[in-house]
């Protein structure tokens, strides 16, 4: 029996959701680091220092500046090196311009390099746990769900919520697209827990019984 822990930070000024996610192993995957400050990095190499935990993988959703602010840190520390989707690489390499447009706020470093693009059905793996990728564009071109059939779990980043879904209205954005990309992932089955970008985790049942934009 495979014992799969996810443990949530709730890091920045949008309380985005950092997840180290990690299995009997003791190998980890980071989903989307947005830690902007130092103890929210403390917090969570603290976490992983404690539970004795390597992380081999520093995953990412989507690359809006709120998701990807701490990768820097932690690639560095752990040396490793992020994986995304190549449609979002352009809007990874502009992190400077997005903070400065988002947060009026200039960054002095530099994000690290790519170290790999991830597209539909490819496999992450650490540990004994296997992700799926599902590209799920709509929110950024590059937006992907990390979907574990086995242990019935996906992380939805901005895509879907508790009762909403990601805003359309940015570059890259299309209403149209996240539409497509929620009709897709509703063929999940109902008991996959989503623990969403931000917010409370959820379930895909719950979401198509209560959330106004999913229909299957």
């Amino acid at each position: 029996m495979s014992s799969m822990n996810i443990k949530k930070f709730e890091v920045n000024p949008l309380q985005e959701n950092c997840y180290v996610v990690s299995d009997e192993t003791k190998e980890c995957m980071i989903i989307d680091c947005g830690a902007f400050y130092p103890q929210e990095i403390q917090a969570i190499t603290n976490y992983i220092l404690e539970n004795n935990l390597k992380p081999v993988v520093c995953a990412l959703t989507h690359a809006h500046f709120d998701h990807i602010h701490g990768v820097r840190a932690i690639c560095d520390r752990y040396a490793i090196k992020p994986i995304l989707s190549q449609k979002d690489e352009d809007l990874y390499n502009n992190f400077g311009e997005q903070m400065r447009m988002f947060m009026q706020a200039d960054v002095d470093f530099t994000m690290p390099e790519i170290g790999g693009f991830i597209k539909d059905n490819d496999i992450v793996r650490f540990g004994n746990q296997e992700f799926r990728v599902i590209e799920t564009p709509g929110h950024t071109r590059g937006g992907v769900f990390f979907y574990n059939e086995k242990e019935k779990v996906a992380f939805s980043g901005d895509t879907l919520f508790m009762g909403s879904i990601g805003r359309t209205d940015f570059p890259g954005g299309s209403m149209f697209q996240i539409i497509q990309s929620l009709r897709m992932v509703t063929q999940l089955p109902d008991d996959v827990k989503v623990y969403p970008g931000h917010g409370p985790q959820t379930t895909i049942g719950y979401e198509l019984a209560s959330n106004p934009y999913l229909d299957r």
